[in-house]
Protein backbone atom coordinates (compact mmCIF):
# COMPACT_ATOMS: atom_id res chain seq x y z
CA UNK A 1 0.00 0.00 0.00
CA UNK A 2 2.99 2.72 0.88
CA UNK A 3 4.52 2.22 -2.39
CA UNK A 4 1.71 2.09 -4.08
CA UNK A 5 0.97 5.99 -2.56
CA UNK A 6 4.54 6.37 -3.31
CA UNK A 7 4.15 5.99 -6.45
CA UNK A 8 0.75 8.02 -6.90
CA UNK A 9 2.76 10.94 -5.24
CA UNK A 10 5.46 10.80 -7.19
CA UNK A 11 3.24 10.78 -10.89
CA UNK A 12 1.19 13.76 -9.01
CA UNK A 13 3.75 15.93 -8.82
CA UNK A 14 5.57 14.74 -12.17
CA UNK A 15 2.28 15.84 -13.92
CA UNK A 16 2.79 19.16 -11.71
CA UNK A 17 5.94 19.83 -13.18
CA UNK A 18 5.47 18.81 -16.77
CA UNK A 19 2.01 21.08 -16.91
CA UNK A 20 4.39 23.79 -14.72
CA UNK A 21 7.13 23.39 -17.81
CA UNK A 22 4.54 23.23 -20.41
CA UNK A 23 2.45 27.05 -18.87
CA UNK A 24 5.76 28.34 -19.06
CA UNK A 25 6.60 27.60 -22.83
CA UNK A 26 3.19 28.07 -23.70
CA UNK A 27 3.30 31.85 -22.17
CA UNK A 28 6.70 32.90 -24.29
CA UNK A 29 5.90 34.87 -26.89
CA UNK A 30 5.87 33.89 -30.39
CA UNK A 31 6.63 37.65 -31.63
CA UNK A 32 9.89 39.26 -30.43
CA UNK A 33 9.72 42.30 -28.68
CA UNK A 34 11.01 44.79 -31.28
CA UNK A 35 9.91 47.97 -31.81
CA UNK A 36 6.57 48.51 -34.00
CA UNK A 37 8.83 49.41 -37.69
CA UNK A 38 10.50 46.25 -37.12
CA UNK A 39 7.40 44.24 -36.90
CA UNK A 40 5.72 45.37 -39.31
CA UNK A 41 8.63 45.06 -41.84
CA UNK A 42 8.66 41.55 -40.51
CA UNK A 43 5.09 41.27 -41.10
CA UNK A 44 5.79 42.33 -44.70
CA UNK A 45 8.03 40.02 -45.45
CA UNK A 46 5.53 37.21 -44.19
CA UNK A 47 3.02 38.34 -46.69
CA UNK A 48 5.45 39.00 -49.51
CA UNK A 49 6.32 35.20 -49.04
CA UNK A 50 2.45 33.98 -48.50
CA UNK A 51 3.61 33.12 -45.34
CA UNK A 52 0.00 34.16 -43.49
CA UNK A 53 0.14 32.23 -40.45
CA UNK A 54 3.32 34.08 -39.41
CA UNK A 55 2.09 37.20 -40.91
CA UNK A 56 -1.38 37.22 -38.30
CA UNK A 57 0.62 36.23 -36.03
CA UNK A 58 2.68 39.16 -36.25
CA UNK A 59 0.06 41.55 -37.21
CA UNK A 60 -2.23 40.24 -34.27
CA UNK A 61 0.33 41.82 -32.15
CA UNK A 62 1.37 44.47 -33.50
CA UNK A 63 -2.28 45.69 -33.42
CA UNK A 64 -2.66 44.77 -29.69
CA UNK A 65 0.79 45.92 -28.70
CA UNK A 66 0.34 49.13 -30.49
CA UNK A 67 -2.77 50.31 -30.90
CA UNK A 68 -1.57 53.94 -32.24
CA UNK A 69 1.76 52.74 -34.00
CA UNK A 70 2.84 54.50 -37.13
CA UNK A 71 1.38 51.70 -38.94
CA UNK A 72 -1.81 50.92 -37.28
CA UNK A 73 -4.53 51.18 -39.77
CA UNK A 74 -2.32 49.74 -42.49
CA UNK A 75 -1.86 46.61 -39.88
CA UNK A 76 -5.56 46.42 -39.80
CA UNK A 77 -5.96 46.84 -43.13
CA UNK A 78 -3.06 44.02 -43.84
CA UNK A 79 -5.30 41.76 -40.87
CA UNK A 80 -7.88 41.34 -42.99
CA UNK A 81 -6.46 40.67 -46.32
CA UNK A 82 -4.05 37.76 -44.05
CA UNK A 83 -7.42 36.37 -43.03
CA UNK A 84 -9.11 36.20 -45.95
CA UNK A 85 -6.10 34.49 -47.41
CA UNK A 86 -6.34 31.95 -44.71
CA UNK A 87 -9.94 31.61 -45.29
CA UNK A 88 -10.64 32.61 -41.81
CA UNK A 89 -14.00 34.56 -43.35
CA UNK A 90 -15.19 35.04 -39.74
CA UNK A 91 -12.37 36.96 -38.81
CA UNK A 92 -12.25 38.97 -41.95
CA UNK A 93 -15.40 40.13 -41.58
CA UNK A 94 -14.71 40.89 -38.24
CA UNK A 95 -12.43 43.28 -38.86
CA UNK A 96 -13.50 44.91 -41.86
CA UNK A 97 -17.02 46.14 -39.97
CA UNK A 98 -14.40 47.16 -37.12
CA UNK A 99 -12.18 48.77 -39.42
CA UNK A 100 -15.91 50.48 -41.25
CA UNK A 101 -16.99 52.04 -37.76
CA UNK A 102 -13.87 53.16 -36.95
CA UNK A 103 -12.72 54.89 -40.04
CA UNK A 104 -16.04 56.03 -41.73
CA UNK A 105 -13.62 58.19 -44.21
CA UNK A 106 -10.48 56.46 -44.59
CA UNK A 107 -9.21 57.08 -48.20
CA UNK A 108 -8.73 53.15 -48.50
CA UNK A 109 -12.70 52.38 -47.84
CA UNK A 110 -13.58 51.09 -51.24
CA UNK A 111 -10.54 48.24 -50.73
CA UNK A 112 -12.55 47.31 -47.81
CA UNK A 113 -15.51 47.49 -49.11
CA UNK A 114 -13.86 44.85 -52.14
CA UNK A 115 -12.48 42.71 -49.63
CA UNK A 116 -16.10 42.73 -47.64
CA UNK A 117 -17.89 41.54 -51.12
CA UNK A 118 -14.95 38.62 -51.85
CA UNK A 119 -15.37 37.53 -48.18
CA UNK A 120 -18.92 37.33 -48.31
CA UNK A 121 -18.51 35.76 -51.92
CA UNK A 122 -16.35 33.37 -50.74
CA UNK A 123 -18.43 32.40 -47.76
CA UNK A 124 -21.14 31.67 -49.86
CA UNK A 125 -19.65 29.71 -52.74
CA UNK A 126 -16.52 27.62 -50.36
CA UNK A 127 -18.66 24.83 -48.88
CA UNK A 128 -20.36 23.31 -52.12
CA UNK A 129 -18.84 24.61 -54.90
CA UNK A 130 -15.00 24.76 -54.21
CA UNK A 131 -15.16 21.25 -51.77
CA UNK A 132 -17.41 19.34 -54.18
CA UNK A 133 -17.96 21.21 -57.65
CA UNK A 134 -21.60 21.84 -56.88
CA UNK A 135 -23.48 24.78 -58.09
CA UNK A 136 -26.01 25.55 -55.68
CA UNK A 137 -27.93 28.10 -56.56
CA UNK A 138 -31.42 27.63 -54.64
CA UNK A 139 -29.90 27.31 -51.02
CA UNK A 140 -30.08 30.46 -49.10
CA UNK A 141 -28.34 33.72 -50.93
CA UNK A 142 -28.04 35.61 -47.88
CA UNK A 143 -24.46 36.38 -48.09
CA UNK A 144 -23.75 36.88 -52.01
CA UNK A 145 -26.80 39.23 -51.68
CA UNK A 146 -24.85 41.04 -49.02
CA UNK A 147 -21.69 40.64 -51.81
CA UNK A 148 -23.84 42.27 -54.14
CA UNK A 149 -24.52 45.72 -52.23
CA UNK A 150 -20.72 45.63 -51.43
CA UNK A 151 -19.82 45.60 -55.06
CA UNK A 152 -22.63 47.58 -55.62
CA UNK A 153 -21.63 50.36 -53.06
CA UNK A 154 -18.30 50.36 -54.93
CA UNK A 155 -19.74 51.67 -58.33
CA UNK A 156 -22.05 54.39 -56.57
CA UNK A 157 -19.86 55.83 -53.98
CA UNK A 158 -16.10 55.01 -55.55
CA UNK A 159 -16.79 54.45 -59.76
CA UNK A 160 -13.21 55.34 -60.47
CA UNK A 161 -11.78 53.18 -57.92
CA UNK A 162 -9.40 50.66 -59.04
CA UNK A 163 -11.36 48.08 -57.90
CA UNK A 164 -14.89 49.06 -59.87
CA UNK A 165 -14.09 47.45 -62.57
CA UNK A 166 -13.50 43.77 -61.37
CA UNK A 167 -16.60 44.81 -58.84
CA UNK A 168 -19.44 45.21 -61.91
CA UNK A 169 -18.09 42.04 -63.57
CA UNK A 170 -19.03 40.36 -60.00
CA UNK A 171 -21.99 42.11 -59.69
CA UNK A 172 -23.09 40.37 -63.13
CA UNK A 173 -22.66 36.98 -62.04
CA UNK A 174 -24.03 37.47 -58.60
CA UNK A 175 -27.62 38.83 -60.22
CA UNK A 176 -27.94 35.81 -62.25
CA UNK A 177 -27.23 34.03 -58.99
CA UNK A 178 -29.62 36.06 -56.64
CA UNK A 179 -32.57 35.77 -59.61
CA UNK A 180 -32.18 31.87 -60.13
CA UNK A 181 -32.67 31.79 -56.33
CA UNK A 182 -35.59 34.34 -55.74
CA UNK A 183 -36.82 31.52 -59.35
CA UNK A 184 -36.02 28.31 -57.44
CA UNK A 185 -37.82 29.44 -53.78
CA UNK A 186 -41.08 30.61 -56.18
CA UNK A 187 -41.09 27.82 -57.77
CA UNK A 188 -41.31 26.28 -54.44
CA UNK A 189 -43.98 28.21 -53.44
CA UNK A 190 -46.14 27.40 -56.71
CA UNK A 191 -45.56 23.58 -55.83
CA UNK A 192 -47.17 24.19 -52.35
CA UNK A 193 -50.01 26.62 -53.97
CA UNK A 194 -49.06 29.53 -52.16
CA UNK A 195 -49.72 31.41 -55.38
CA UNK A 196 -49.65 35.21 -53.55
CA UNK A 197 -45.99 34.41 -52.71
CA UNK A 198 -44.33 32.68 -55.99
CA UNK A 199 -46.20 36.10 -57.51
CA UNK A 200 -44.03 38.13 -54.86
CA UNK A 201 -40.97 36.54 -55.60
CA UNK A 202 -41.45 36.78 -59.08
CA UNK A 203 -41.49 40.07 -58.87
CA UNK A 204 -38.47 40.34 -56.93
CA UNK A 205 -36.62 39.45 -60.21
CA UNK A 206 -38.39 41.29 -62.43
CA UNK A 207 -37.72 44.59 -60.08
CA UNK A 208 -34.44 43.81 -59.19
CA UNK A 209 -32.81 41.69 -61.83
CA UNK A 210 -34.48 42.31 -65.24
CA UNK A 211 -31.19 42.25 -67.03
CA UNK A 212 -30.79 38.41 -66.12
CA UNK A 213 -32.26 35.39 -67.87
CA UNK A 214 -34.40 34.58 -65.02
CA UNK A 215 -37.12 37.27 -66.36
CA UNK A 216 -38.51 34.55 -68.35
CA UNK A 217 -39.03 32.10 -65.64
CA UNK A 218 -40.35 34.36 -63.38
CA UNK A 219 -43.03 35.47 -65.84
CA UNK A 220 -43.75 32.13 -66.71
CA UNK A 221 -44.32 31.41 -62.72
CA UNK A 222 -46.42 34.68 -62.42
CA UNK A 223 -49.29 33.71 -65.39
CA UNK A 224 -49.21 30.10 -63.83
CA UNK A 225 -49.96 31.67 -60.22
CA UNK A 226 -52.75 34.59 -61.64
CA UNK A 227 -54.60 31.55 -63.72
CA UNK A 228 -54.92 29.29 -60.76
CA UNK A 229 -55.88 32.61 -58.71
CA UNK A 230 -58.20 33.42 -60.66
CA UNK A 231 -57.04 36.79 -61.97
CA UNK A 232 -57.23 37.60 -65.50
CA UNK A 233 -56.04 40.89 -66.03
CA UNK A 234 -53.00 40.39 -64.11
CA UNK A 235 -52.11 37.52 -66.16
CA UNK A 236 -52.96 39.64 -69.30
CA UNK A 237 -50.42 41.91 -68.20
CA UNK A 238 -47.62 39.48 -67.73
CA UNK A 239 -48.29 37.56 -70.84
CA UNK A 240 -48.04 41.12 -72.81
CA UNK A 241 -44.79 41.72 -71.20
CA UNK A 242 -44.06 38.27 -72.33
CA UNK A 243 -44.60 39.07 -75.68
CA UNK A 244 -42.97 41.97 -76.11
CA UNK A 245 -39.91 40.90 -74.53
CA UNK A 246 -40.00 37.36 -75.73
CA UNK A 247 -41.72 37.69 -79.48
CA UNK A 248 -40.23 33.84 -80.41
CA UNK A 249 -41.52 31.64 -77.92
CA UNK A 250 -45.10 30.94 -77.16
CA UNK A 251 -47.09 29.83 -74.35
CA UNK A 252 -49.03 26.60 -74.14
CA UNK A 253 -50.81 24.85 -71.86
CA UNK A 254 -49.87 22.02 -70.69
CA UNK A 255 -50.83 19.52 -67.45
CA UNK A 256 -53.59 22.41 -66.19
CA UNK A 257 -50.95 25.12 -66.10
CA UNK A 258 -48.98 27.33 -68.49
CA UNK A 259 -45.75 26.72 -69.64
CA UNK A 260 -43.08 28.36 -71.73
CA UNK A 261 -41.55 26.78 -74.61
CA UNK A 262 -39.02 28.06 -77.55
CA UNK A 263 -40.69 27.25 -80.97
Amino acid sequence: MNKILRLITTSFFIAIFIAGCSSKKNTKPKVADKPPVALYQDASNALESANFEKAAEILEALDSRYPFGPHSEQVQLDLIYTYYKQGDMALALANIDKFIRLNPTHKDLDYVYYMRGLTNLTVDEQFFQNLFGVDRFNRDQSYSQRAFKDFNRILKSYPNSEYAKDARQRMVYLKDRVARYEVAVAEWYIKREAYIAAINRSKIVLNNYPDTESVKDALEIMIEAYEELGLEEPKKNALAILALNYPDNKIVKRGGSLKLFDW
